[in-house]
C-alpha cells in the first residue's frame, strides 16, 4: 500500500524582539529542531527577517531555563510557592496598604498577561504601582501623543514610509534596531529615485551611511532642532490654514515659543551647520509628504514628551497628518510596547486606553471588572518604583518577564533596593539573572514559543504569537501565574479563566464599554471569540469594527481631523527648550549614549545562546571619537574604563570619526553573566522626563580612561570556563564551545595552572613561552580534539578569533596542524572567513574583502551574489558599501 507522507506542521506566530512584530512561519526541522522563515503572507514584513529573526531556532533550547519553582534557593511547588507569594502579598497589604506592593513587568509580555496583572493590581490590590519596562521605551511618545490627540494613538502605518516622498528618522538607527523596516524603506527609495531620507543622530550611525543628509545635531537638542523648523514653516507662510483653524487649537503659544529661537539660535543650541539646518528645513518644506519617525533617541530624555510633540507641531501645521505618506511616526522598542499601552501597563494608565486620572474611565473599568478595589489615583512609575523599594516604602515588589538590575538606570542603586526589599518575587524563563539573584521566590514563566497569545506592533496591528513547543518542566503562562495568585487573595471568579482566549475576549469587550467611537482603542467586534476563532484570528489593525478580515486595508487614523480630546481639535503645544538634566563638568567631560547593536536584544538572555548573533559583535565597546581617544592616550582596540557619577564599566574602545567629539556611546546588553564589567546602566542617572516619567539614558556626563594591563588574553573552549580569574573578561558562545577576552592588570605567576583552571581540564598542555617578551600560548586537547587554547601578550591579541573558535569542532587535529594552531596562523587564508558580518548568513569580513579585491565586486549587489551576504535582513549592506568605497578610493589614490 502506498501512502503519500504527511506534509510537515507549521505554526504561524509573531517574532518576539523589536516592535515591527514580523510574522514567522515555524516548522519542524526532521531532526528534533524547527526552523524559522517569514511569514510571506504578514502585512509586517512580507517574508522578510533580521538576523535575530533568523536565528531564533538558536535560542530555544533549555539550557539556563527556570523550570520550576524556587523558594529561598531550594525547589518547590506550584502550590507551595503561590501560597506563599498570595499569602506574603495579603500580609504586606493588611499590615501597610495596597501601594506597599509593586509589580514590575515587561514589553516582552503577550497581551494576555498584561491585561491579568493589571487588573490584579490596578482593581483588586487596589493600587496602580504597576508599572513596566516599556517605561523605559516609549513613555515619552504615550505622553507626547495624550497631549496632542487626546490620546495615545499612532496616526500612521508602515506603507506610510513606502509611501513618503521624505522620511526623517529622528533618534533611529533603523537599520540596525527595525531592520526591516529599514529594508522596506531601502526598497522604496530604490524604487523612488526622487525620495529623500534625513537621519537626525549625533553619531553616524549605519543608518545614517544610507541618508542624503544627516543631521548629527548635538546630545538632547532636538526640541530647538524642530522649534526651529516650526518657526521657519510659519515666517514662509507654510502653514496648512483651514486645517489649524478647523482642528488644532494651541497654534499661537506654540509659535511664540517656537519664534524665541531663530536660525542661530538654533544652531548654537544643537551644533548644526546653518547651510544644513536651511537644506533639512527647506527640505521639509517642499515636500509635502513627509514622514517623521521617532524612537529611542527622542524618547529616551528628560526632554522627551516635549521633543515629541515638537516634532508633532510641524505635522499638525502644516496639516500632514492621517494622509498616505504623511505624519508623525513613534517606533516601538519592543515586540508588545504597544499592547501594554492598550491594558494599562503604565502606571498612570487604565486598561483600554482609559485614564486612571478620569473619574468616568475608572468607573466604567470598575464596574466591568466588578473591582472591589479601584486605584483612584496613578501609581510609581519605574525609577520611583525602586527609589520607594529602597526607602522602604514598598515592601514587596513582583518582577515579570524583564531584568531591571540590568536595565534600570543607576543599576546598582536597583539591586541595592531589591536586597534592601523585604519580599521579592521574580518570574523569568532564565534561572540566572542579575535580578533572579536578589530573589526569595523564582517562578518559571513560559517562553516564547510555548505561550500562546497577541502582540500588537508600532502600527496599531495585532497578531498571534502561537505556541508550537510543549511546556517544559513545570513552566506556565505568565497570565496563568497573575490569575492564580489572584484566586488566592480570595477574588476566584474575577480570575478563573482557562485559557488566553477568555483574557483575550475579555480585553476585547471591555474595549467596547461605552465607548462608540469617543476612544481610540476598540476591538470590541471580537468580545465574543471563541478558542477556535482565536486560533485562526488573523492580523488586524485597530480600531475595528467589524470582524477582521484577511487583506484588510489599512486603518490609518485622523484622516476626517477628528482628534480624541473633547473639543476633537489637536492640540499644538508649547516645547521651551531646555538643556539635558545633567551636565558636563571637569570631572566627566564626555556624554554618554546607550543603545542597542544589531545582532543582540535587551540583555541577551536569548540571543546570547546563537554562536552567529555573538559572532559580529562579541564584546561590549565604548565608540569614541579619533579626538577623544587622542586626548587619552587611548588606540583601537584598547581596554578603557567608562566612569560616571554612579560607577564604572571595562569595555573595548571603537574609535570612530562617525561619532560626534564629547560624546561616547555603549550598548547596553552585557551582564553580570557574560562579562567582568560591563553592565553600562550602571553608569546611567536617575533623571526622568517630569511628564512621562521616562529616564534620560541618552546623556550621562562620563570620563573614558586608559585601562592598562599587564596582560591580555583571547582563549577558546569547548566548554563554559570553570574560572576565570581576571579584572577583565567577556565570555561569548560559538560554535563548539565559547570564546573569552581576557585581561588584568596583576601579574600571572603560573600560566599553565591559571589555563587549567581556565579550561576545566587536567591535563597535559601544549605551550610556548616567550617569557622576556610577555607572551603565552597554550592548549588543551581531549584525545585528537581541541579542549582549550590561550593566547596571552603584553598588548591586545591580534589573530583571527573566528578561525580559531573553529578549530573546536574539528574531530582530529594532526601534530603538524597544532603547532600551527599555537602559532595562531590558518595556513590557507581561504579557511578564514574573518569576523563575523551578515549574521543571518554567517559571511565574514575576509570572505565580503576577498569578493571586493580578487573578485571584482563594486557593488553591494555583486558581493551578495558571490557570497550572499546582505541579501537577507539588509542590515549589514551599508558596512557591505562603506567597504566597497574604501576600496575604490584606495584604488583612486
Amino acid at each position: 500500500m502506498l501512502v503519500t507522507p504527511r506534509e510537515p506542521l507549521e505554526t504561524k506566530t509573531t517574532c518576539p524582539y523589536c516592535g515591527v512584530g514580523c510574522g514567522l512561519v515555524v516548522r519542524p526541522s526532521g531532526t528534533g529542531g524547527v526552523t524559522v522563515s517569514g511569514d510571506e503572507s504578514h502585512p509586517a514584513n512580507l517574508g522578510r527577517l533580521c538576523s535575530k529573526g533568523s536565528a531564533l531556532s538558536e535560542t530555544i533550547g533549555l539550557e539556563g531555563r527556570l523550570l520550576y519553582p524556587m523558594v529561598g534557593g531550594r525547589r518547590t511547588g506550584w502550590t507551595e510557592a503561590l501560597d506563599l507569594v498570595a499569602g506574603k502579598l495579603a500580609d504586606t497589604i493588611k499590615r501597610h496598604g495596597p501601594d506597599s506592593v509593586g509589580f514590575y513587568v515587561s514589553g516582552q509580555f503577550l497581551t494576555e498577561d498584561y491585561y491579568v496583572a493589571n487588573k490584579l493590581m490596578k482593581g483588586f490590590i487596589g493600587s496602580a504601582n504597576i508599572d513596566t519596562n516599556s517605561r523605559l521605551c516609549m513613555a515619552s511618545a504615550v505622553a507626547g501623543h495624550k497631549r496632542a490627540f487626546g490620546a495615545d494613538t499612532v496616526p500612521g502605518t508602515y506603507a506610510d514610509l513606502e509611501l513618503a516622498d521624505l522620511v526623517v528618522l529622528v533618534g533611529s538607527n533603523l537599520a540596525w534596531c527595525h531592520p526591516v523596516l529599514f529594508q522596506r524603506l531601502a526598497a522604496a527609495k530604490a524604487a523612488q529615485p526622487h525620495m529623500r531620507l534625513v537621519v537626525i543622530d549625533p553619531r553616524r550611525t549605519m543608518t545614517a551611511e544610507a541618508a542624503d543628509l544627516h543631521l548629527p545635531l548635538a546630545p538632547g537638542s532636538d526640541v530647538a532642532l524642530f522649534n526651529g523648523l516650526l518657526a521657519h514653516l510659519e515666517a514662509g507662510g507654510h502653514v496648512d490654514r483651514a486645517f489649524v483653524d478647523g482642528h488644532t487649537s494651541g497654534a499661537p503659544p506654540a509659535l511664540a515659543t517656537a519664534r524665541k529661537q531663530d536660525l542661530t539660535a538654533v544652531a548654537a543650541a544643537t551644533g548644526l551647520e546653518i547651510d544644513n539646518l536651511k537644506i533639512f528645513y527647506d527640505l521639509f518644506t517642499r515636500t509635502e509628504r513627509v514622514v517623521t519617525a521617532f524612537s529611542q533617541g527622542v524618547n529616551q530624555s528628560s526632554s522627551g514628551t516635549d521633543k515629541t510633540n515638537a516634532i508633532i507641531n510641524c505635522h499638525l501645521f502644516t496639516g500632514r497628518i492621517g494622509k498616505p505618506g504623511m505624519g508623525p511616526f513613534s517606533i516601538t522598542g519592543q515586540p508588545n510596547a504597544m499592547g501594554g499601552r492598550e491594558v494599562g501597563g503604565l502606571a498612570n494608565q487604565l486598561a483600554a486606553h482609559m485614564d486612571i486620572e478620569d473619574p468616568e474611565h475608572r468607573r466604567i473599568v470598575g464596574g466591568f471588572w466588578h473591582a472591589p478595589r479601584m486605584a483612584d489615583r496613578p501609581g510609581l512609575k519605574a525609577v520611583d518604583l525602586f527609589r520607594a523599594a529602597h526607602e522602604g516604602k514598598v515592601k514587596a515588589i513582583w518582577i515579570a518577564g524583564t531584568n531591571p538590575v540590568d536595565s534600570m538606570p543607576n543599576a546598582d542603586f536597583v539591586r541595592a533596593a531589591l536586597h534592601a526589599c523585604p519580599f521579592v518575587v521574580v518570574s523569568d524563563v532564565v534561572r540566572d539573572t542579575d535580578t533572579t539573584r536578589t530573589a526569595d521566590v523564582l517562578l518559571p514563566a513560559a517562553a516564547w514559543g510555548e505561550k500562546d497569545g497577541t502582540v500588537t506592533n508600532s502600527e496599531r496591528r495585532v497578531s498571534r504569537q502561537r505556541a508550537f513547543l510543549p511546556l517544559p518542566g513545570e513552566a506556565k503562562p505568565d497570565w496563568w501565574i497573575f490569575a492564580e495568585v489572584g484566586k488566592r487573595l480570595g477574588w476566584t471568579n474575577a480570575f478563573a479563566y482557562q485559557n488566553a482566549a477568555e483574557v483575550f475576549a475579555e480585553h476585547a469587550e471591555l474595549s467596547g464599554v461605552e465607548n462608540s467611537g469617543r476612544r481610540d482603542f476598540d476591538i470590541s467586534p471580537l468580545a465574543g471569540i471563541s478558542r477556535d476563532e482565536y486560533e485562526v484570528m488573523q492580523p488586524f489593525q485597530w480600531p475595528l469594527h467589524a470582524k477582521p478580515v484577511a487583506g484588510a486595508p489599512d486603518v490609518r487614523l485622523f484622516s476626517n481631523g477628528s482628534f480624541y480630546t473633547r473639543d476633537k481639535r489637536a492640540r499644538l503645544v508649547p516645547t521651551p527648550f531646555k538643556a539635558p538634566a545633567s551636565a558636563t563638568s571637569p570631572e566627566f567631560p564626555l556624554v554618554l549614549n546607550t543603545g542597542r547593536v544589531r545582532d543582540q536584544w535587551h540583555t541577551m538572555t536569548r540571543t546570547a545562546r546563537s554562536p552567529r548573533l555573538m559572532g559580529h559583535i562579541a564584546e561590549p565597546f565604548a565608540e569614541l571619537h579619533p579626538d577623544d581617544a587622542a586626548a587619552r592616550g587611548i588606540s583601537p582596540a584598547s581596554l578603557v574604563e567608562i566612569v560616571s557619577a554612579q560607577g564604572r564599566v571595562i569595555v573595548r574602545a571603537q574609535i570612530s570619526p562617525g561619532q560626534r567629539r564629547g560624546s561616547v556611546f555603549a550598548p547596553l546588553h552585557w551582564t553580570d553573566r557574560q562579562a567582568s564589567n560591563a553592565r553600562v546602566d550602571a553608569l546611567t542617572g536617575s533623571h526622568v522626563d517630569p511628564i512621562s516619567g521616562q529616564p534620560e539614558l541618552k546623556f550621562t556626563p562620563v570620563e573614558v580612561r586608559l585601562f592598562t594591563a599587564a596582560w591580555y588574553g583571547f582563549a577558546v573552549l569547548d566548554r563554559e570556563p570553570r574560572q576565570i580569574d581576571a579584572g577583565y573578561w567577556v565570555v561569548a558562545k560559538a560554535e563548539d564551545g565559547c570564546r573569552v577576552e581576557l585581561a588584568d592588570r596583576r601579574a600571572v605567576v603560573d600560566w599553565h595552572a591559571f589555563a587549567r583552571d581556565l579550561f576545566g581540564i587536567n591535563t597535559e598542555l601544549l605551550a610556548y613561552h616567550d617569557t622576556a617578551g610577555k607572551r603565552h600560548r597554550l592548549a588543551a586537547f581531549d584525545g585528537d580534539r581541541l579542549a582549550g587554547a590561550l593566547f596571552v601578550a603584553p598588548e591586545p591579541v591580534a589573530l583571527s578569533r573566528t578561525w580559531l573558535a573553529a578549530q573546536l569542532g574539528l574531530p582530529a587535529i594532526t601534530a603538524k596542524d597544532r603547532l600551527r594552531l599555537l602559532a595562531g596562523r590558518t595556513g590557507n587564508a581561504a579557511d578564514d572567513p574573518g569576523p563575523i558580518l551578515c549574521a543571518c548568513l554567517g559571511v565574514g569580513l575576509n570572505q565580503i574583502n576577498r569578493a571586493i579585491t580578487d573578485d571584482g565586486c563594486t557593488t553591494v549587489e555583486a558581493v551578495g551574489e558571490k557570497t550572499r551576504a546582505g541579501t537577507n535582513c539588509g542590515s549589514c549592506r551599508s558596512e557591505i558599501r562603506k567597504m566597497i568605497d574604501a576600496k575604490a578610493l584606495q584604488n583612486a589614490v
